[in-house]
């Protein structure tokens, strides 16, 4: 399939200057989703709360796509963001979006973070025919369940099972381990989809699983599980929780004297993590990530200096690029679609095909996931390193 190429240093800045092209509707059958001279998109993210990292980081990234984007508006129209803050809770989600699709009529919404609160805006997508993406929820309920597909609800991130497929495979390959324990956040469903798919892999792969625990979130101690892992004398842990907890559990776990390698999900990312764990006792400990700002890739490059250049030189994590990822996908659809109506940027972004973005090139498939690559990060004295980018 011929690629399609985004032209400039910012991720096809000429598509920015036709994005909006033909948006203003055509028909009264159209749902108003602007207010003459902007396309309203709501925004439901955790901007407070237990994983306020995450919703923050694409906040910005999106931020700083819109900025870029707005920058060649045609015929007068510019993107406008609407924030709802969803405090990390799926409740909170639900509100938020019925709030956009009622009150404000937006014609999409970007949100939310987590898988759990992404799940909690999908009969909201349905009921009201707007198109949700989630640009990190990687559980594939979020758009596949019970049978079923989502046909609202897409997502910019990879899943679970090839998150946790593409950890088993570096465990036994690169990791070289023979034995793993398995230890998750009970109470969340990102955890437990990872978690089975690193379990099935490995195991294909000749490994042993000689341990499963569990906590929930919000614990804090966790030293006696630690205590009952090390007597099970794995040479790896996998780690899918978020990083608040994780930080804890890999300080607590080198005080323990368990020193083999961890690694963990994109939930490990955000700088917070080593405010947690300590650098020190992160060393050793590995996460799957969708991209890394050391990739020398052009465009990822380009994308660091411009997130710089906004944000006082801070530097960019996965969370940052999803969102502003998310931003030129949702464009590209609109400039596609030729109108802000709802239904009608569902069905281009249904017909999304190798698109070009920092996180990836990627085509939707049939279940609304982009077929896209991985990263492996690895911490060295507090610092993420680039180790490695795994394809589809």
């Amino acid at each position: 399939m011929k690629k399609k190429k985004l032209a400039s240093a910012f991720l096809s800045l000429s598509l920015a200057a036709g994005v909006l092209a033909g948006c203003s509707g055509s028909g009264s059958s159209e749902k108003s989703s602007g207010d003459g001279d902007t396309i309203k998109i709501g925004v439901n993210l955790e901007l407070s709360g237990g994983v306020a990292s995450y919703g923050q980081s694409i906040a910005e990234g999106l931020e700083l796509a819109t900025a870029e984007i707005n920058k060649e508006g045609i015929d007068g129209k510019k993107i406008k963001l609407i924030k709802v803050d969803n405090k990390s809770e799926a409740s909170e989600a639900t509100s938020g979006a019925i709030k956009l699709t009622s009150q404000d009529q937006v014609a999409a919404i970007v949100g939310a973070a987590t898988s759990t609160n992404s799940i909690a805006q999908v009969q909201i997508a349905q009921d009201n025919k707007v198109p949700v993406i989630s640009p990190s929820g990687t559980s594939p309920e979020i758009t596949f369940s019970k049978d079923k597909l989502n046909d609202y609800v897409f997502r910019t991130s990879f899943i679970d099972p090839f998150q946790g497929t593409v950890a088993a495979n570096f465990a036994a390959k690169e990791i070289k381990a023979k034995s793993a324990a398995i230890y998750i956040d009970s109470s969340s469903d990102y955890s437990k989809g990872l978690a089975a798919a690193f379990k099935e892999q490995f195991e294909k792969n000749g490994g042993k699983v000689v341990a499963e625990e569990a906590y929930i979130a919000k614990d804090t101690d966790f030293r006696s599980t630690l205590t009952r892992l090390k007597s099970a004398k794995p040479d790896f842990i996998f780690l899918p929780g978020y990083y608040e907890e994780a930080g804890l559990i890999v300080k607590q776990a080198r005080e323990t004297g368990l020193d083999v390698p961890f690694m963990g999900g994109d939930g490990w990312d955000s700088p917070k993590l080593v405010e947690i764990a300590g650098a020190k006792a992160l060393n050793n400990t590995f996460i799957t990530n969708h991209y890394s700002s050391g990739d020398p890739d052009e465009k990822i490059q380009n994308f660091v200096s411009a997130f710089k250049a906004k944000y006082k030189d801070k530097s960019p994590d996965a969370f940052n690029a999803l969102g502003y990822d998310t931003g030129y996908f949702l464009a590209d659809a609109i400039k596609r679609a030729g109108s802000a109506d709802s239904e009608k940027i569902k069905e281009a972004l249904e017909k999304t095909a190798d698109l070009e973005l920092v996180t990836g090139t990627f085509t939707l498939d049939e279940k609304h996931n982009p077929i896209k690559s991985a990263t492996i990060l690895e911490f060295k004295e507090g610092k993420q390193v680039f180790n490695t980018k795994i394809n589809p």
